[in-house]
């Protein structure tokens, strides 16, 4: 586990994904499933905000079912305190390259986001965005993200857009295999 994390350690998505077969409708998303963690620092920056850093874990599994299971956990890169969450599913269109991808946040943002799996590039673009009642101004509006692995390492790219700001590069990370 993380410090400062209260998730699941990947020893146990190991034996997750030892006691389940991976479900065929998934097998184009193969290349994503396993922990990882960020190889440098994350950059995240948008119009309104200064920019910063963060550290960040992310696990896709599988129990079996046609879809895989995400979680991500972003920390501080000096204090190690979590700083963002994200967790939810991935499922696919059957005989498609379309992508759904299902996302629960800790800032009380849940959205769907759908788009296109082309070979080791997967390219989001959001559906429908939901907040609670309370949430921070200014609201999100917009995702879109790409996972994209290259040289054995797996980037994310996100842009955002708000109800005062265009769609913009919110943030960028790239991460090492850490589990299969």
């Amino acid at each position: 586990m993380h410090p400062g994390c209260n998730c699941v350690s990947s020893t146990l998505y190991s034996s997750v994904l030892a006691d389940a077969p991976l479900n065929p409708a998934v097998k184009p998303l193969e290349w994503l499933v396993g922990s990882w963690e960020s190889d440098g620092l994350g950059q995240g920056s948008f119009p309104s905000i200064r920019p910063f850093n963060y550290t960040e874990t992310l696990h896709f599994y599988h129990v079996g079912q046609p879809v895989l299971n995400f979680m991500f956990n972003a920390f501080h890169p000096d204090t190690k305190k979590p700083m963002h969450r994200e967790c939810g599913f991935i499922r696919m269109e059957p005989g498609t390259q379309k992508v759904a991808f299902i996302n629960a946040q800790n800032t009380g943002l849940v959205e769907i986001e759908e788009g296109e799996l082309n070979g080791l590039e997967l390219t989001l673009q959001s559906r429908a965005v939901a907040r609670i009642s309370f949430a921070k101004e200014p609201y999100v509006q917009q995702i879109s993200r790409t996972f994209r692995l290259k040289d054995g390492k797996l980037e994310q790219t996100v842009f955002m857009s708000t109800e005062n700001q265009p769609l913009s590069r919110h943030l960028h990370i790239t991460y090492r295999r850490t589990a299969p």
